[in-house]
């Protein structure tokens, strides 16, 4: 009879379907087919194929089995489908996705959202009973999880949908969403979890991570170690001991045979991974300047190629135009706008940083067809679907292959259509980057997605979100937290570490803000004060931001959010671009810079920390053998036709070749030269800013060793420099020790001898502080700057590294400073490849066009008088004669 049941849901689903003129996906019926019989799943297909409603349309069908929202039903009144989404600003399309088929078949149930922007009213209603379908994001359900009757409000939870997985994953969001997914089948042991992901190459480890691990009782009492020792390990191993020897990530494809092993168990357990067989074309194309000389050797925001651009722009054909940084849209937007000022009507900025109404509208503009063109960041580069859109334009490099195919896949987003991205240089080494993407993406070289490994700061927030949202007690959630993939390795020590830290401080154990929880007589630790509840509610999720003040009109009009740096250097009355107008700084009162709207026009953009990406790991691979290919086509074909991209950069390319070498993909090449600042060693591994700023750290203290000297530096995605003031002899030391100058042997001592680790890891525990709980930013009708949360942060930082050093949460901090600053596996990985390459030593009488870029960067590092276009064109002109 139930078999029956789900058939006749099942049929009304797919005659819902067929009465749209739709004829479903293999992949979509694999995924009803996989759900109604119980199974778990990641949905992986190309962007625009439809994975909502292959999410989604298999529960509904179980819905109306059950008789959800139907006065007696089995399925009862409460909560079904869980849908998750990383994005906020996409709630509304698919509610209104996800309400169709329901108000289309006349159904009884029930569908809202649950996020930042709910109404007060809808919010009163939901705490009493959840709909049918509810839809929100990971930090709302955090939120929704400290309600004390939260085991009551998700009881019968049969489903959870997340969306946009491979990107949520890779944070600490996601380590949140993890916990949460735990908690929640530790209530509903029942629950599947399907979550939605573009291609990526680790699929496996990608479902693995969103169905968590199984739970069993030996795994759930064992590791009962005390906690000095569990502390003395991490501490060892929190700065990487054996760095060569991380795991393979940022990019590197997983090894193919463990990854099928992996599906293959995970399929045992219930959990498949279902792939779209239908196939969407994707093509990389490159914008050649028309008059190869305007491109730079070097530069960032990629202005000379203005005209071409405009060339490529028409209001007839819907584009959206894909930048990097937030300040390179504000830079664009406004020098398009001021070229085409007829345009202005139809065009729209989209980033981050404003207000979300103004998101909103463009957002809105782009669905009806009132705006044609929108320059944006990444801020559109996920959830949302534009059908009228038709092209797609990337400025400047992409930086990875998995980005490129995603913005590509904006273009044309209805199934089974072509879509392509257009690739804009912005200097002309960019013209090769577009050409490895494109070879890398042909021969599958996507970048992998990994979880992050137990952050220790967001289960302590997840432990003090248990204790409100009804209590637990130490063996279920050690547990249940155990059940979550990322923390499948997390020690009872390591536990009990945190437990203590949310309990009685650790060593701030005198401070009574710092005891949040307290275990009752009944053996079960709960939240006991109001104002420690409060503080938790207002603070609860993982979003960090770097310090960031409101931007309004003298007139009240939020423009959106701007950097706390940028503007303590402006002076009231200065003019700045943002939002795409030209704006003057009034004032800043309560936290909140006032401006007021001003004539003319501006250069002076603001500048957003932690923006300038670096390339990846996959596609600085094959920018080596393209560049490799470039050479020798420049040498074997000199003034020929051939490959455009070649063609454009050959001017670079027979000049590199003239001054110094081009050099091959298993060369490290290092060019010498003497200038009137100094003795310059340039070094181009390829591998991407992050790793060459730990690089040049390492590689200028083996040099200090040898020889005594003092260094600045400069890096770049191609390499790195290191600027001595005086003569320094590093042609005679590489020629001699370069094994030891390169080698990967002693990296890890290395790189923490040669940063300010101190500074650095101070800087990452103020998001490590606030994720813990440990320094509120938001206080009841009051919000601490980013500063004040920094000099809090760093008091705490104080004492612990006075008083306990061996702290978790420290380690964790240089852990991170290590991850984000310096790609730490792949710091080591780039050192093994350095020693085994073949060193190709160069003293050149001048700067190559490999070196050129990184004396720009660390020219444009220094305040001058004179602007850096100007201190560049003097440099290029020099250059030119000689």
């Amino acid at each position: 009879a139930k078999k029956a049941r789900m058939v006749r849901g099942r049929e009304r689903v797919e005659e819902w379907v067929r009465a749209q003129g739709w004829v479903a996906w293999d992949f979509q019926v694999a995924a009803w087919d996989a759900y109604l019989a119980g199974k778990s799943g990641l949905i992986q297909v190309a962007t625009g194929a439809g994975k909502t409603y292959a999410a989604f349309l298999g529960a509904l069908a179980e819905m109306i089995d059950l008789g959800v929202g139907q006065r007696g039903g089995a399925g009862g009144q409460g909560l079904h489908t869980l849908y998750v989404t990383p994005l906020r600003a996409v709630t509304r399309d698919i509610e209104l996705a996800l309400k169709r088929p329901i108000e289309e078949m006349e159904l009884p149930m029930v569908v809202e959202s649950r996020t930042g922007d709910t109404s007060a009213k809808v919010r009163a209603l939901q705490r009493g009973r959840l709909p049918h379908v509810l839809l929100t994001t990971p930090e709302s359900l955090c939120l929704l999880l400290t309600r004390e009757n939260a085991r009551e409000l998700f009881a019968g939870l049969s489903c959870v949908i997340v969306d946009e997985w491979h990107d949520l994953l890779t944070s600490k969001r996601g380590s949140a969403t993890e916990l949460a997914l735990a908690r929640l089948r530790a209530w509903n042991p029942g629950m599947r979890t399907w979550g939605m992901s573009a291609t990526i190459p680790n699929a496996g480890e990608a479902l693995a991570t969103l169905v968590g691990e199984e739970r069993s009782p030996r795994r759930a009492t064992e590791s009962h170690g005390d906690g000095k020792e569990a502390r003395g390990e991490l501490g060892k191993g929190a700065v990487g001991d054996s760095i060569s020897a991380q795991r393979h990530r940022d990019g590197e494809e997983e090894e193919k045979g463990a990854g099928a092993r992996l599906e293959d168990a995970l399929a045992r357990r219930g959990a498949i991974v279902v792939r779209g067989g239908m196939r969407r074309e994707v093509g990389i194309a490159c914008v050649i300047p028309s008059d190869s000389s305007r491109l730079p050797w070097a530069g960032h925001l990629g202005l000379a190629m203005l005209p071409d651009v405009l060339g490529q722009l028409d209001p007839v054909e819907p584009t959206l135009v894909f930048v990097n940084t937030r300040s390179q849209a504000e830079r664009w937007f406004h020098a398009i706008e001021y070229a085409r000022p007829e345009w202005r009507e139809v065009m729209a900025l989209h980033h981050g940083s404003l207000d979300r109404e103004e998101r909103e509208r463009v957002e809105a503009g782009l669905k009806d067809g009132t705006i044609r063109i929108v320059v944006s960041t990444s801020s559109l580069d996920l959830g949302v679907d534009f059908s009228p859109v038709r092209k797609v334009l990337q400025i400047g490099s992409p930086k990875g292959i998995a980005r490129v195919v995603q913005r590509a896949g904006r273009a044309n987003h209805r199934p089974g259509e072509a879509s392509c991205v257009w690739c804009v240089p912005t200097h002309a080494m960019e013209l090769l980057e577009v050409v490895a993407a494109r070879e890398a993406f042909a021969e599958g070289e996507l970048e992998g997605r990994f979880a992050l490994e137990s952050p220790l700061d967001v289960l302590a927030q997840h432990m003090v979100t248990c204790a409100l949202g009804g209590g637990f007690r130490d063996e279920e959630l050690f547990a249940e937290v155990r059940g979550a993939w990322s923390y499948r390795g997390l020690s009872r020590a390591e536990f009990d570490w945190a437990l203590e830290l949310v309990s009685v401080g650790g060593v701030l154990k005198h401070y009574p803000q710092f005891q949040k929880i307290r275990k009752g007589e009944d053996g079960v630790w709960r939240v006991e004060q109001q104002r420690v509840a409060t503080l938790h509610r207002l603070n609860v999720g993982t979003i960090t931001a770097d310090g960031a003040l409101e931007i309004r009109y003298v007139s009240g009009k939020r423009l959106g959010v701007i950097d706390e740096g940028f503007v303590t250097h402006l002076r009231v009355h200065e003019k700045f671009v943002f939002a795409g107008k030209v704006v003057q700084l009034v004032g800043i009162r309560d936290l909140v810079v006032l401006v007021r709207a001003a004539a003319g026009t501006t250069t002076n953009t603001p500048l957003w920390a932690g923006t300038r990406l670096p390339i990846s790991e996959s596609l600085s691979g094959a920018f080596r053998r393209v560049l490799e290919r470039a050479g020798k086509h420049q040498a074997s074909r000199p003034g020929g036709t051939g490959h455009p991209e070649f063609q454009a950069a050959s001017e670079l390319i027979r000049v590199q070749q003239g001054l110094s070498v081009v050099p091959g993909a298993g060369e490290l090449l290092c060019e010498v030269a003497s200038s009137r600042e100094g003795t310059h060693l340039f070094v181009f591994p390829f591998e991407g800013r992050l790793v060459h700023a730990g690089a040049a750290a390492v590689v200028a203290l083996r040099l200090a060793r040898m020889v005594k000297g003092t260094f600045s530096f400069a890096v770049n995605d191609y390499g790195f420099e290191i600027l001595s003031a005086d003569a320094y002899p590093f042609v005679g030391l590489i020629r001699e020790r370069g094994a030891e100058v390169f080698g990967v042997e002693g990296l890890t001592r290395d790189v923490t001898e040669s940063v300010n680790m101190s500074q650095l890891a101070r800087l990452a525990f103020r998001e490590v502080a606030r994720v813990a709980g440990l320094v509120m930013q938001n206080y009841p009708g009051a919000r601490k700057t980013g500063r004040q949360v920094q000099a809090s942060s760093s008091l705490i930082y104080d004492v612990f590294n006075e008083f306990d050093p061996e702290n978790l949460l420290l380690h964790q901090a240089r852990r991170e400073v290590l991850d984000r600053h310096f790609e730490r596996g792949r710091l080591g990985r780039t050192f093994a490849r350095m020693g085994a390459a073949t060193v190709v030593l160069r003293e050149t009488a001048r700067f190559t066009p490999l070196a050129f870029p990184l004396v720009v960067e660390r020219v444009a590092a220094k305040i001058s008088s004179e602007s850096i276009a100007e201190r560049v064109a003097k440099m290029r002109a020099e250059w030119g004669k000689a």
